[in-house]
């Protein structure tokens, strides 16, 4: 369901933790609704139906969501109508995405409801906001310094975001509860050989913060791009790195399979 062709702009809330009692009645602000196969993870290739929320309390330079966050837009659905377009595909599967899906009170009123239903649900996270959900699978990616949008970087070209992004990018509070409480993937969104150093620190404090082990099978590298082009370029480096480190390789099958088609 293509919800973003007619969607307002949403610039209230990519800086907002939270909604109101009345903004979480009245459902979510959705991107984009559609059914797909997972590209990305421990379940690339499982047919899903991905509801993707606008707004995000970060700015990657490389976003392959550039309308949930450097410019977000969004149709504003209740959770009866998410619901029902969900049930309208025949898939056990859900993933919850952005933006930051975790930055909307609503996305727990929904995960609750999802889980009542049986689904399988996955969220994807930048890792900055925990909330007691029911989570089948927490993709937690958190963002390395590769990911601020510096001057030349920044696809707006204005460095408004570079500052706030390098200091609201790790939280390392809210990494470890998501990992103490779900299922976790790690997914690091890998640019060059330069991102193992930070990626190796973080995880080293991550288990020194958190009360459960986490295990390099968890840690997964993916090749930065958004593009069939920008992938041919990173891909073979990063499946390289995660042979070198001993972590998980995860490809993007939707960039492989559609290039950067929406809704996919």
């Amino acid at each position: 369901m293509p919800v973003s062709d007619s969607a307002d702009r949403a610039s209230d809330i990519e800086t907002d933790a939270a909604e109101s009692a009345e903004e979480t009645a009245a459902g979510l602000p959705i991107n984009e609704l559609f059914y797909s196969l997972q590209g990305e993870g421990t379940l690339a290739g499982v047919p899903s139906v991905f509801v993707r929320t606008s707004g995000c309390n970060l700015r990657c330079w490389f976003c392959d969501s550039y309308h949930t966050s450097w410019e977000p837009t969004h149709a504003r659905m209740s959770l009866a109508e998410i619901l029902a377009e969900i049930e309208s595909h025949d898939a056990d599967h859900v993933v919850l995405t952005g933006g930051e899906p975790l930055l909307h009170e609503g996305s727990t009123t929904l995960l609750e409801a999802l889980d009542e239903r049986g689904y399988h649900t996955t969220v994807e996270t930048n890792g900055t906001i925990y909330r007691d959900a029911p989570i089948d699978l927490a993709s937690v990616s958190p963002k390395l310094a590769s990911s601020t949008p510096t001057p030349d970087r920044d696809p707006t070209g204005d460095g408004e975001w570079e500052a706030r992004h390098e200091t609201d990018r790790i939280d390392m509070d809210a990494l470890a509860r998501l990992v103490e409480s779900y299922d976790v993937q790690l997914k690091f969104v890998v640019t060059d050989d330069g991102d193992m150093p930070e990626i190796r620190e973080l995880l080293a404090d991550l288990r020194a913060a958190a009360d459960v082990p986490v295990s390099d099978d968890d840690v997964l590298l993916m090749p930065e791009g958004a593009t069939r082009d920008r992938l041919a370029e990173t891909r073979t480096r990063v499946a390289e790195l995660a042979m070198e480190y001993g972590f998980r390789y995860t490809p993007r099958l939707h960039v492989d399979l559609w290039n950067d088609a929406p809704e996919t």
